[in-house]
């Protein structure tokens, strides 16, 4: 049985925070059990990227975005495009929405939440919601450099210009 593919093994080895899977399957190694491989893990998320198509498509497993938004780049594109699984990535770091689908990063509610943890997160938004006054002053707000990603329009406009020079 591949390990990368044992839901138990994944869960543990996000929960303790591993982020080196051996990619090898357990009859290759003498003695792999469960607990052998979570030794050999090292700390952090990234350990979803050695995680079978299987478990990135598991919902359960993906709730490591509660934890580390940027695991949503290992999800499936069906759990990309997931409303509540992104929701909670961008909650926990706004550059998750680099990984959300091109429906989300087009969804003003999702670009919000991203942009209000951290506003560099507008670079993933939508060329459109880059040009909503409402999102970028937002962005502007939370770090005064997330101006960058604004459209032209908006680089230009005074008052969100001053609402960037204000936190920078």
């Amino acid at each position: 049985i591949e390990l990368k593919a044992d839901k138990e093994v994944v869960m543990e080895a996000v929960t303790q925070g591993a982020w080196h899977w051996s990619s090898r399957s357990a009859s290759n190694k003498r003695e792999a059990d469960r607990n052998d491989v979570v030794k050999i893990l090292w700390r952090g998320w990234p350990s979803l990227q050695y995680a079978s198509n299987e478990l990135k498509a598991d919902k359960e497993v993906m709730e490591a975005v509660k934890q580390a938004g940027p695991a949503l780049k290992y999800a499936c594109e069906d759990l990309q495009a997931d409303r509540e699984i992104v929701m909670e990535a961008v909650k926990q770091n706004g550059f998750a929405l680099e990984y959300a689908s091109i429906e989300l990063k087009a969804d003003k509610e999702f670009v919000m939440e991203a942009v209000k943890e951290h506003g560099f997160a507008l670079k993933y938004a939508c060329e459109d919601l880059q040009a909503d006054r409402e999102i970028v002053m937002e962005a502007v707000k939370q770090n005064g450099f997330a101006l960058e990603y604004a459209s032209i329009e908006l680089k230009a406009d005074k008052e969100v210009v001053m609402e960037a020079v204000k936190q920078d």
